[in-house]
């Protein structure tokens, strides 16, 4: 498996040299210790990418040149997770985790529970997000949101062809409701905080369209329900 970069000035042109340098550079040099004759994919984290051979290797960067290039189409459906903000490591842990299960768009939520405060770690998800993509190869980095309210979340879900709320005390299976609607083109899942919903959020969100579904019998942390849930959507849609 070739180690992925993403790049911001990605070559898509066949036999074109390029440099990398920066962090990446000194990554793949002094890290990683690349030779000459190897061979990297880049990534500009959009669908496009470049597979390159290593031609030359320095201190803090490296050389390359480009031997094939490609898009990779979006999938036709987006899976949005509305995560509720968790204390410290559990919202990075969190954004890994959906990342990986190859979620599209991820939204922090300030519930009304929420341990986890919000605006000064946004940045840093982002940025958790970008190395998640790296580590599970993806040529789409998801997108991670700005904070969103209460009132914001009722508006995605309200424009959704699927919206599914995960609470440990309903009665419909995660699988049901994820089958209301056939050939859905996007889905949101919503997670609550540690704490749990309370009855106010969880009514308002069945009022503007959700589904309220257990997802089996184990009750999962808030920052491992995604995966679970991503993985039960991409299975049942038959994405995977």
């Amino acid at each position: 498996m070739l180690t992925l970069f993403l790049v911001d000035n990605l070559p898509i042109e066949i036999s074109q040299i390029y440099v990398m340098d920066g962090d990446d550079g000194h990554h793949a040099a002094r890290v990683l210790r690349v030779e000459p004759g190897e061979e990297l994919l880049l990534s500009d984290g959009k669908g496009s990418w470049s597979r390159v051979r290593v031609t030359q290797v320095d201190k803090k960067s490296i050389t390359t040149v480009v031997v094939e290039t490609g898009t990779q189409r979006a999938l036709p459906i987006t899976i949005t997770v509305i995560q509720a903000l968790t204390k410290g490591d559990r919202a990075k842990e969190a954004i890994e985790l959906l990342t990986e299960s190859g979620v599209d768009i991820i939204i922090p939520w300030q519930s009304l529970r929420s341990i986890g405060k919000a605006e000064a770690g946004v940045e840093k998800l982002r940025t958790t997000a970008r190395e998640s993509s790296k580590q599970s190869r993806r040529f789409w980095v998801p997108e991670v949101r700005d904070v969103a309210t209460t009132k914001e979340v009722l508006g995605f879900i309200a424009s959704a062809d699927i919206a599914i709320v995960l609470h440990e005390s309903a009665v419909g299976k995660f699988s049901e409701a994820i089958l209301t609607k056939s050939d859905p083109k996007s889905v949101v899942i919503v997670i609550g905080p540690e704490g749990g919903l309370t009855d106010e959020e969880l009514e308002l969100l069945q009022g503007a369209g959700a589904k309220v579904a257990v997802l089996g019998r184990p009750i999962l942390r808030s920052a491992h329900a995604g995966i679970a849930a991503v993985s039960a959507v991409n299975s049942a849609l038959k994405i995977w």
